[in-house]
């Protein structure tokens, strides 16, 4: 019976396990755990091309004061051929056109940047003076003694000198331009050749310009001496001719000169530089030398 019992016991036991056992339910497979996606690096946004910047016009030059004779103005020259000298550059060119001495006295006071004169024995010695580094031929044309075609002093065809003095001796009107200028110089080196010292009311000096002078002539029926391109250009307008030519003595040389960048800080030392480098380049040179009047070139080019 107690075996009997013990048995009971151990199978109760048995089948308690076993039960214990099927109840627990089996372990559910793991899901796997799904990585994050590892976050992404902002993709580095590559420069934007720059657009090409827009050129912007070149700076202008300023302004560049040309002190000249009146001939060039005078005859129309410098309308013509500045222009592209200003298109070039961007400089705008003043010009003050008084006589060879006026414009000289303003190169020495520093009241001009660049010059254009027809003297040059003055303008050398305007050089050597320290006024003016340098100076350059430019073109040249020549002087005439023009007056009435009736010629009551009877010059046509003299030699100048000649001229100067059957005028002096018949006292006929000669108007001088008595300005300083290079004809002025011009001039009085002439009477001085004809050892003459002109005085009395026949000679008349009016202190003007060359076309000032010329009309001046023309209303006293008297003579007097002009550069070529300044008598051509007003040729129209007069009765007067020309009596006296040809004469070696008449020549007339033109030269640029740049003003002593030092004078003063209002010099523009650049512009002036480029002017002289201008008006003796190629280029220029010939478009002086297409500048005509009557047929006749006015101012023939000879930089060297």
């Amino acid at each position: 019976m107690k075996n009997f019992r013990k048995g009971i016991s151990l199978l109760l036991i048995v089948m308690l396990v076993f039960a214990v056992g099927c109840s627990q339910a089996p372990d559910e497979p793991e899901e796997p755990v799904e990585e994050e996606p590892a976050a992404e690096e902002p993709a580095e946004e590559e420069p934007a091309e720059e657009e090409p910047a827009e050129e912007e016009p070149a700076e202008e030059g300023g302004e560049l004061i040309l002190a000249t004779t009146t001939s060039t103005e005078n005859s129309g020259l410098l309308d013509y051929i500045l222009p592209d000298f200003e298109e070039k550059t961007g400089v705008e060119v003043k010009v003050v056109a008084v006589g060879t001495g006026a414009a000289l006295q303003k190169g020495m006071d520093g009241e001009a940047d660049v010059l254009l004169v027809h003297a040059k024995a003055r303008e050398e010695a305007f050089v050597a003076e320290g006024h003016g580094p340098e100076r350059f031929d430019v073109m040249y044309n020549d002087f005439v003694i023009i007056g009435p075609e009736s010629d009551p002093a009877g010059v046509a065809g003299l030699n100048v000198v000649e001229a100067l003095t059957q005028i002096s001796e018949s006292e006929n009107s000669f108007v001088s331009r008595g300005d300083d200028s290079g004809t002025h110089t011009k001039e009085r080196s002439l009477w001085e050749a004809a050892e003459i010292t002109p005085e009395g009311d026949w000679y008349v000096e009016v202190g003007k310009g060359m076309g000032d002078t010329i009309t001046m002539a023309e209303e006293l029926q008297g003579y007097t001496m002009s550069d070529r391109a300044t008598y051509l250009s007003m040729k129209d307008n007069l009765e007067s001719v020309v009596l006296v030519e040809g004469d070696e003595i008449l020549f007339n040389q033109y030269g640029v000169i740049q003003v002593e960048p030092g004078k003063n800080d209002q010099i523009n030392a650049e512009a002036a530089e480029a002017f002289v480098n201008w008006i003796i380049s190629e280029e220029a040179q010939e478009l002086i030398g297409t500048y005509k009047a009557y047929g006749e070139v006015l101012f023939n080019p000879n930089a060297k």
